[in-house]
């Protein structure tokens, strides 16, 4: 088990999170960016060219069994669901089988009312609420499929 992180436009604190949970409880973590985003990390980065998609060809290519995508991007869920233990969005909520359908088609009509030059409500700013949401998110799949036994708290020196 992994997590894998869609890079571009995460928020801080969710990498943040992400990064903390993975120490906890030893498991590996990997950020993908394309090559306009700068990211710093103990973890592994991996940076692909700049275009429309590469960092979703990218996590599809590496993406494995039981992973854990962190991710604002329905197409992207909707590619890697079947074979994830969990699809996060970095709002804090989980994206399944029960919801893509309606993310999707959320997404479907946003797109087609600004093609049409409407305007849609944008990314609101983030609340202190939604790291909370996503943080326990991240930790209960990380607990049930994990199990308490197996976290590992890393002591700093």
């Amino acid at each position: 088990m992994r997590i894998i992180i869609d890079g571009d436009a995460c928020p801080q604190r969710v990498k943040e999170i992400c990064e903390q949970a993975a120490r906890e409880f030893r498991i590996e973590l990997i950020i993908v960016v394309d090559i306009d985003h700068y990211i710093v990390s103990d973890f592994e980065v991996i940076v692909v060219e700049q275009s429309r998609d590469s960092v979703d060809y990218k996590i599809v290519q590496i993406f494995r069994e039981e992973d854990i995508l962190v991710t604002q991007d329905y197409g992207l869920s909707s590619l890697v669901l079947s074979k994830a233990s969990a699809v996060i969005h970095t709002a804090g909520f989980f994206i399944n089988k029960n919801n893509i359908d309606n993310l999707l088609q959320s997404r479907y009509i946003s797109e087609r009312v600004r093609k049409q030059g409407g305007k849609t409500k944008g990314p609101s700013k983030r609340t202190r609420e939604q790291d909370e949401n996503f943080k326990k998110c991240l930790y209960k799949v990380l607990h049930e499929k994990l199990g308490k036994g197996q976290r590992r708290t890393i002591k700093k020196p």
